[in-house]
């Protein structure tokens, strides 16, 4: 049986989800304590879920400061002429590009950015305007660096 993603979500696979990006590696066996289902009824609807793509995978969340990289940068890109596919192309072959979004608005493009030295950015830079003018903004600290998807409140709390 495969998971419905039509059908909303019941608490258990939200506190499944929770837990889950909170620590990937979780046996099922502990997974199954905490919601309070057995270890073969855990591993069934983590299945389902990943089979509906509400799972798309696990990963290592890696640290990049101590592998050297000390910047991180995002740069909006406006892209001129009819570069779009020539552009998408040659920036997501380029390793020092983390994620690579496509938005609304005059920008068009943001870059988010990681790299060793502010030399390593002139260069990037570079080649990035033979396809348009770029803005960057350097990261001075994250206040949130990671928050996990939950069912939460239906609505946001007052600032």
């Amino acid at each position: 049986m495969t998971f419905d993603s039509n059908t909303p979500m019941d608490e258990i696979n939200w506190r499944l989800l929770e837990l889950l990006q909170t620590d990937a590696r979780m046996p099922f066996s502990e997974l199954g304590r905490k919601v309070g289902l057995s270890a073969p009824a855990v591993a069934e609807r983590v299945h389902r879920l990943e089979e509906a793509g509400v799972i798309t995978g696990y990963r290592a969340q890696v640290d990049p400061s101590r592998l050297g990289y000390s910047l991180e940068a995002f740069i909006r890109l406006t892209c001129r002429g009819n570069s779009l596919e020539r552009m998408t192309r040659a920036v997501s072959e380029l390793p020092q590009v983390q994620e690579f979004w496509n938005l609304t608005g005059e920008d068009g493009y943001v870059l988010r950015v990681i790299l060793r030295s502010v030399k390593e950015l002139d260069a990037l830079l570079k080649q990035l305007q033979i396809f348009g003018s770029t803005t960057t903004s350097l990261v001075l600290s994250k206040p949130v660096e990671f928050r996990v998807i939950s069912a939460g409140p239906e609505t946001s709390p007052p600032l």
